[in-house]
């Protein structure tokens, strides 16, 4: 199971409840393993408009139907 014991984002839950890796949202972005980690386990961190558009693009693969503000406050 993932995610145990640590503090999760929005994004951080989404991922784990699917049982998507952090490894494959980095594949599929291209974004570095801080970035990723930070987004899923940092509540403080909020992505720029580039990096959201890669996380939702790759997301949508999963999910059509998700948006920003599922993870993110706007």
């Amino acid at each position: 199971m993932f995610g145990l014991g640590k503090k999760r984002t929005k994004l951080g839950k989404w991922l784990d409840r699917r049982g998507i890796s952090q490894s494959w949202l980095m594949k599929k972005t291209g974004l570095n393993k801080n970035t990723i980690g930070d987004l899923t386990g940092n509540g403080d961190r909020s992505p720029n408009q580039r990096t959201m558009k890669k996380i939702l693009q790759a997301l949508r693969e999963i999910d059509p139907n998700v948006k920003s503000d599922d993870f993110w406050r706007m």
